[in-house]
């Protein structure tokens, strides 16, 4: 069966109690996943050879007497069956046939037969029941099944039942002592996440789909085989299988609970002495009631529902004149004027000029004051209720409504805006800023925005200011595509069109990216042009933070290991991103901050601040590939080397999904990083491989900005492809000399032609400049990347059969590693710690010690070289080093030299 996600502390919370006998009640609202559980547990207990009883009642089968009782004794072994005497086995006969109570049978024969039935079934194996739905058992079958779980025999047999109620509940009455009850909770956004990908959902929209179904996996992948081809903005429609289980839910509520309930449904924000304004005088216990049935939370006096789509259902499904009158007393409750005004407008869908002029008065207050998404409610209810007669004012706030539900993190009602107006026979301006709204609600996604583009240049026309924001998009979307020579002429076209509309924050925006693409195609002149982008005299929103100047300048610091300036710079930028509302430039800052504090050596705050990024990314709805870049670097140096490679994996599909090239080629390269740290060299260099090819083809020459020049070249050497790793370095130092490259660049090649040195047999060259390499790193005060260094040196070292000296660079590293808390990078060097012990095959390389490895294995030098992917001759040439190195002569001379173990523990770290 498809593997559970999410749930691995769950499952192992069952096993321990039921390998320690007894039973486990589980709990959780429809589609939580309680029956996915029990199957993975019966299914995991059935492959251990124990016997499972498995029964899930309908609803209907409450009313049918020993219906269950009846499923469950037709599963048990007809070995059983026979052991039992004669009279035992007629009561199971009509308890198997649902007869029992019609055909005589005592009462206290069937309440016996069931325990000596599953008595004799636990003689010869453990035996495991297995209940699903417990509300649903009939209360015939319930009584028997609990009486036999009170005199089982031992802890052989145990029990594993779920329903939807917490406490004193039939799941816990039918467990036999000791019973634990346990919740089955929401899925996290990450395993959700996880779980929608492996049904073919795109990253993005699995992503947003958490919100929706508040972590329930069944509404979550209802909902999202709903979603409609188009924006990921596009809000997909509620299914009716997500109908009818939110009237379900709601169903089982009292007729006053339900009503409360629709009040909070419609205001705007529901709290309990709103309701009690509003003539609930029960709202409190209400709200209890409904808390305890899951469909509320209540945060102090905050109601929100759980899932979210419950109290669309509810209002969906009432009358409107029914809702109509909770308005009406939603108007009368409210403290706010605006708020007031807003529920009486809801009250009926007629126009009225005066409600409209209002609702856009009202609006522009809002949006003032920096209640954006709240103006952007407001002008779109104002075009909603604007009459025929004033159309001009609808188009108007039609597009003001767009941008300001945009930049108020707001993208469904943004979209809805932009969407109206394109359906209205609008005038060229007004078309082309509802466009710019939906290319901006694309995020990372904007190769599929072409048709969009090319709209909104041929409606812009010769006027530059309209002309200038759809150019400065193109440049984004060729940036991210790799086609730096298209997004430099579009950064141009965008640069003069701004000057000449007096657009300077546009202006400033386009020379930084001008300068970014020079950066990256390796030109010099990118410092001239970033300090005349910080020259003008404009700065963008908060919400564009990330498109500036100087938080380029920032990320440029980071690239050039300027990391107090760029910390600095950020730090302050922070502290404006916090008021950005879309939440990209947010999340932006916060993933630099990260990146910085991997550098520096601050892995757990580096991790903190890569989480905190994630999760504002998936509350504001964002692509969520760049942050799975910063998550996966940030995993690297200071979590686990399986959680970076995830989060890589995941970026990659996100960014293919999205056409990101950019975040692609960066994934690819922490995705090599984690894969030949794991010991997986090969798919490590084919990972770093093709990372190399799409470099080439995006023209993208600037080794500072992602440095997997190195790491290529290193794995390289591991592999024993020795002259291209020598390319790569040779490459790469081309490309550092033309950019003028910092110490820390001079460190990662030297570390890199330190590995490929002692790879080749030349372990006085590695040594040294390795020992170089860790002395640029200690310069740059990156501790993590010294310590790296370090352990190139005390490979080179244990090479050179300088033992101790080994493991006192493996002693300074593993200081270091344990201080930055690059835990990853600690059990690394332990492990290195652990096995330089002086034995001669240390001198070895990596790939000598795979092929005499081999040998020792008894493989041919032909079989060798067929799994290698190596020549024979490569083979031969490779035995030959490693007899000299060993001073033997041959392979029965080979053989008694290796020492079976100390061979195992050495190959299994390659």
């Amino acid at each position: 069966m498809p593997a559970l996600h999410g749930r691995e502390a769950l499952l192992a919370a069952i096993e321990t109690r039921l390998a320690a006998g007894g039973g486990v009640a589980l709990y959780g609202p429809p589609g939580i996943g309680r029956s996915a559980l029990l199957d993975t547990v019966a299914d995991q207990a059935t492959a251990r050879g124990e016997l499972v009883l498995r029964l899930r009642p309908a609803r209907g089968e409450r009313v049918l007497a020993y219906a269950g009782v009846a499923d469950l004794a037709r599963q048990v072994p007809a070995t059983a069956v026979a052991a039992l005497a004669p009279a035992p086995r007629h009561s199971l006969i009509a308890l198997r046939q649902g007869r029992s109570s019609r055909a005589g049978v005592p009462a206290l024969a069937r309440r016996l037969v069931l325990p000596e039935l599953l008595a004799h079934c636990a003689r010869t194996s453990l035996v495991l029941l297995v209940l699903d739905d417990a509300q649903w058992l009939d209360p015939e079958s319930a009584e028997l099944i609990g009486f036999a779980m009170r005199r089982r025999p031992g802890n052989r047999i145990r029990m594993l039942a779920a329903e939807r109620r917490p406490g004193r509940s039939r799941a816990v009455r039918l467990c036999p002592a000791p019973v634990v009850e346990l919740a089955v909770p929401p899925l996290s956004p990450d395993d959700l996440t996880a779980l929608l990908e492996a049904r073919g959902l795109p990253c993005r929209t699995a992503s947003r789909l958490h919100e929706a179904s508040g972590g329930n996996p069944f509404l979550a992948l209802a909902l999202g085989a709903a979603v409609p081809p188009g924006p990921a903005w596009l809000p997909a429609p509620l299914p009716e299988t997500v109908r009818g289980l939110a009237r379900e839910r709601l169903s089982e509520l009292p007729a006053e609970v339900r009503a409360t309930l629709l009040t909070a449904a419609l205001a705007t924000e529901p709290t309990v002495t709103l309701l009690q304004r509003a003539g609930h005088d029960d709202a409190v216990r209400a709200m209890r009631t409904a808390a305890a049935a899951g469909v509320i939370d209540l945060a102090g006096e905050l109601i929100r529902f759980t899932p979210p789509l419950l109290g669309q259902v509810l209002a969906d499904e009432t009358p409107a004149a029914d809702r109509g009158r909770v308005h009406a007393d939603l108007a009368a409750a409210a403290y706010d004027p605006v708020e007031a005004l807003r529920q009486q407008a809801m009250r009926t869908a007629r126009p009225d000029a005066q409600v409209a002029a209002d609702l856009a008065a009202a609006a522009s207050r809002c949006a003032q004051r920096g209640a954006e998404r709240t103006a952007a409610e407001l002008y779109l209810l104002a075009a909603d209720r604007c009459p025929p007669e004033r159309w001009a004012d609808r188009l108007d706030w039609l597009v003001t409504a767009a941008r300001t539900a945009l930049t108020g993190g707001a993208p469904a009602l943004a979209g809805r805006a932009a969407e109206a107006v394109l359906a209205a026979d609008a005038p060229a301006g007004h078309r082309v800023r509802a466009r710019v709204v939906l290319i901006d609600l694309a995020g990372q996604g904007l190769a599929e925005m072409g048709e969009t583009f090319a709209a909104a240049l041929a409606e812009a026309g010769d006027d530059p200011a309209l002309a200038a924001p759809v150019r400065l998009r193109l440049t984004w979307a060729a940036f991210l595509s790799g086609d730096l020579e298209t997004g430099a002429a579009d950064a141009r076209h965008a640069e003069q069109a701004a000057r000449l509309a007096g657009d300077l924050t546009t202006e400033a925006m386009a020379v930084t990216m001008i300068a970014q693409i020079q950066r990256v195609q390796g030109e010099a002149c990118w410092r001239d042009t970033l300090d005349r982008a910080r020259s003008l005299p404009a700065a963008p929103a908060p919400d564009w933070l990330h498109y500036g100047p100087q938080y380029m300048a920032a990320r440029f610091a980071l690239f050039d290991d300027r990391l107090d300036e760029a910390r600095a710079e950020l730090l302050t930028l922070l502290a404006v991103a916090e008021h950005d509302r879309l939440g990209e430039a947010r999340v932006e800052v916060l993933r630099s901050l990260s990146e910085v504090a991997t550098r520096a050596g601050r892995c757990q705050e580096a991790l903190r601040y890569g989480h905190r990024a994630a999760a504002a990314a998936q509350q504001a709805g964002l692509s969520p590939g760049p942050t799975w870049y910063t998550a996966a670097v940030a995993e690297l140096a200071g979590g686990s080397l399986e959680a970076a490679a995830g989060f890589a994996r995941r970026g990659i599909r996100s960014s293919l999904q999205e056409g990101d090239g950019l975040y692609l080629r960066r994934h690819l390269h922490a995705l090599g990083q984690a894969e030949v740290r794991a010991g997986d060299t090969r798919a490590g260099v084919s990972t770093l491989r093709r990372l190399r090819d799409l470099e080439a083809e995006s023209g993208s020459s600037d080794p500072m900005i992602v440095r997997w020049r190195a790491d290529l070249a290193a794995a390289l050497a591991g592999l024993g492809e020795h002259a291209e790793a020598a390319a790569a370095l040779d490459l790469a130092r081309s490309a550092a000399e033309r950019l003028g490259s910092t110490p820390a660049l001079t460190g990662y090649l030297d570390r890199a032609a330190a590995i490929v040195t002692s790879e080749s047999g030349h372990a006085d060259t590695a040594a040294d400049l390795a020992t170089a390499a860790a002395r640029h790193f200690e310069q740059m005060r990156q501790p993590v990347e010294q310590a790296h260094a370090l352990l190139v040196v005390a490979g080179a070292e244990r090479r050179r059969r300088r033992y101790a000296a080994a493991r006192q660079a493996i002693g300074e590293a593993l200081t270091l590693f344990r201080t930055a808390e690059a835990r990853p990078w600690t059990l690394e060097a332990e492990r290195a710690l652990a096995r330089t012990e002086g034995t001669p095959e240390q001198g070895l390389t990596s790939t000598e010690l795979r092929i005499a490895g081999m040998v020792r294995d008894g493989a041919s030098n032909r079989e060798i070289a067929n799994r290698l992917y190596l020549s024979v001759k490569t083979v031969e040439a490779t035995l030959t080093r490693v007899y000299r190195k060993l001073g033997v002569r041959s392979r029965t001379q080979l053989l008694s030299v290796l020492q079976v173990t100390s061979m195992g523990e050495i190959t299994n770290q390659l």
